[in-house]
């Protein structure tokens, strides 16, 4: 079956689901942001073919995520590095981090964020960089930017219709 491309997508989730919607990709950053930078020791990690392997980590590197640098001439080696896009990719695993532990790690959390500092595990959450609030369903809403196309602004007022009448019927009415 043929993959549907969301590359010319105009919805921002769309887009970065083209370049990393693939578990592979996302398992791949997570090691490189862990430090793995050869093929043979993601292999390793992953327990992923090479042939598979080979095919995730082009396409990284082509949507800009990994640098592929040579470390070695004779023969030929190279090693992938996270580029500043590939960086910027770790609140991301963050969040997925935090969201599997604490909805699917029944046994416990098998990797935490620490506080190098204090040592401490740290609860990740999302705030607004400009007033330092916390995001949450009540206070923030998703919005039709302005280079949205029709089907962002038809989802988008759906979702905004949908949440307007859910607000309506958890208030208490007037007496």
């Amino acid at each position: 079956m043929q993959r549907t491309s969301f590359s010319d997508a105009r919805c921002p989730i769309a887009r970065s689901l083209e370049r990393v919607g693939e578990w592979w990709s996302i398992l791949i950053l997570r090691d490189a942001s862990l430090g793995i930078t050869r093929f043979d020791d993601f292999q390793a990690s992953l327990g992923i073919a090479p042939n598979m392997l080979t095919r995730r980590l082009r396409a990284l590197t082509e949507s800009g995520l990994l640098e592929r640098r040579r470390y070695n001439d004779k023969p030929p080696r190279y090693e992938y590095v996270l580029t500043p896009r590939g960086r910027d990719f770790r609140p991301v695993m963050v969040a997925l981090l935090a969201w599997g532990n604490r909805h699917f790690a029944v046994e416990g959390p098998a990797m935490q964020l620490i506080d190098e500092v204090t040592g401490e595990a740290v609860e990740p959450v999302m705030v607004d960089a400009k007033t330092g609030e916390l995001i949450d369903r009540a206070r923030h809403r998703m919005q039709a930017g302005p280079a949205a196309d029709e089907r962002i602004r038809a989802r988008v007022e759906t979702y905004l219709h949908q949440r307007a009448q859910q607000r309506a019927a958890s208030t208490p009415s007037a007496q």
